[in-house]
């Protein structure tokens, strides 16, 4: 190993105990090799926080055309729900995408019409909130059937908007095939290319045309630090976000409806809350056009997910009155997944009797069970009933998410901790911590040397301990083990 093992953040000359055993263990790993991501992580430099701005390219087109597969082939991951009837994509609609060293965001508005009236109606509301959102569209018709009347309406549309088209004619898999889609030039924008998005067949040329036509002007924004600290609130539709946005600015700042769904576009409010000023980002925001009420699922599962990235702690609202539904789940997996902060606000909790409160608790601690570090306000936003307790819910959570443990402490703890709980012997060999370094905080990222692989269970051991030894309370907790060998050994 040609490098050095970055020195500690602490004076050179050791003096407690747990300085002592960080010099120790450090100059112990000088036997294995270690990467220069290894090196890095052992530095544990604080990681800015970013607002990352990627260019958006849309994936557009009509019910069971290929766009989930196309989705699929480009991200090449079988991420996007796919199958053989028409509206089956229903969860996570944005991807981190990299083409020729260029990376992108790619939006999927598959199965968005569902539960409308009108199948071309729905295709337009999905295709018109995805023209807004993105920067170039692929627009992918299914050259074997050829260019429907559902075709043409979002061609329209497409028109109107004035964004790069990049015409993608997809199931071509044969001569017969590039026949079909070079009679797709009658839609006016430009030569189709044939791809078969099963396959693979021509998904670099269009992804080579798609990138010819997206920004290159997009850039990283640095967070100040010292700006307010961001909040996010998200949660499914009608479980009260601007209602509570409301209650905590003081004024009517966004409109409210008892129809789910009539925020559309994310409004970023400064407010002052508790003798400090506040950013909030209420995901939802106010609706612009009355004929996307219908189908503004698409554009709401975006927002909350561009919110939530762009947030620091998300204030993730659950409807009381109601059980717990696997949206609710999926929003609270989007939080961890970002590695935000994370309060559970139980709106309308006015609204449950006395009798069924206790059900009520049981059932919470039974369904969010591997969330249990998240704290708890109930609360009523229509009344303001409890809305002070979020205040000490928020401080506790980002003090959380902005902790960093000190490299002896850290292994100190889990010094005691494997003296105390071993990890299993497993076919005659024990695992050995070599070393423990907090990597990063926002949110806290530890790196685990070791001799050999951890047990799954033995990793959720130590995440278990780290919380009740040093809080982390509202905080997601990232643990990464790295088995590293001797030098000279061979493998």
């Amino acid at each position: 190993m040609t490098d050095e093992l970055p020195a500690p953040h602490e004076s050179d000359a050791p003096e407690t105990l747990d300085e002592i055993r960080e010099a120790a263990l450090r100059a112990g790993l000088e036997d294995y090799d270690l990467s220069p991501e290894d090196l890095a992580d052992l530095v544990g430099e604080p990681e800015p926080l970013t607002e990352e701005a990627l260019p958006v390219l849309a994936i557009v087109g009509r019910p069971n055309v290929g766009k989930s597969t196309l989705v699929n082939r480009i991200i090449g991951k079988r991420l996007a729900v796919v199958e053989d009837t028409p509206g089956v994509t229903r969860d996570r609609v944005a991807y981190r995408a990299e083409w020729a060293g260029r990376d992108f965001t790619l939006l999927d508005t598959g199965g968005w019409e569902k539960n409308v009236t009108g199948i071309d109606l729905s295709v337009a509301q999905a295709a018109e909130a995805a023209i807004d959102m993105a920067d170039a569209i692929v627009f992918v018709v299914d050259a074997m059937v050829g260019a429907t009347a559902t075709d043409e309406q979002v061609v329209r549309l497409l028109r109107k908007a004035d964004k790069p088209v990049v015409l993608a004619a997809n199931k071509v898999d044969g001569p017969q095939g590039e026949l079909e889609a070079a009679a797709l030039w009658n839609l006016g924008l430009g030569e189709p290319i044939a791809v078969s998005a099963l396959h693979g067949r021509g998904t670099g040329d269009l992804l080579d045309a798609a990138m010819a036509v997206l920004p290159t002007e997009m850039h990283e924004i640095e967070v100040d630090e010292d700006a307010p600290r961001r909040i996010a609130l998200v949660g499914r539709p009608n479980v009260g976000k601007s209602s509570l946005l409301n209650k905590l600015a003081g004024t009517e700042r966004v409109v409210v409806n008892e129809l789910a769904g009539t925020t559309r576009d994310p409004v970023d409010e400064q407010v002052e809350y508790g003798g400090r000023t506040w950013t909030l980002v209420d995901t939802a925001g106010i609706r612009r056009r009355v004929h996307m009420t219908k189908g503004a699922d698409f554009y709401a599962s975006l927002r909350t997910q561009t919110a939530i990235e762009r947030a620091e702690v998300a204030l993730v609202l659950l409807d009381a009155s109601t059980p717990l539904t696997d949206q609710d789940l999926r929003v609270v997996q989007q939080v961890v997944d970002a590695g935000r902060a994370m309060i559970f606000v139980f709106n309308k909790w006015d609204l449950v009797g006395e009798d069924e409160r206790f059900l009520l608790e049981r059932s919470i601690e039974k369904d969010m069970v591997q969330h249990s570090w998240v704290p708890r306000v109930n609360l009523s936003a229509t009344t303001g009933w409890h809305t002070n307790r979020l205040l000490p819910a928020l401080e506790l959570a980002l003090s959380s998410w902005d902790q960093r443990i000190s490299t002896g402490r850290l292994n100190s703890f889990l010094g005691e901790l494997v003296a105390e709980h071993p990890h299993p012997v497993r076919s005659g060999k024990q695992p050995k911590i070599l070393f423990a370094t907090q990597a990063a905080t926002r949110p806290p990222r530890f790196v685990i040397f070791t001799s050999g692989f951890l047990d799954p269970q033995y990793r959720r051991f130590i995440e278990r301990r780290l919380r009740e030894n040093f809080g982390f309370e509202g905080t997601p907790i990232q643990i990464s083990v790295r088995v590293r060998e001797k030098r000279g050994r061979k493998k």
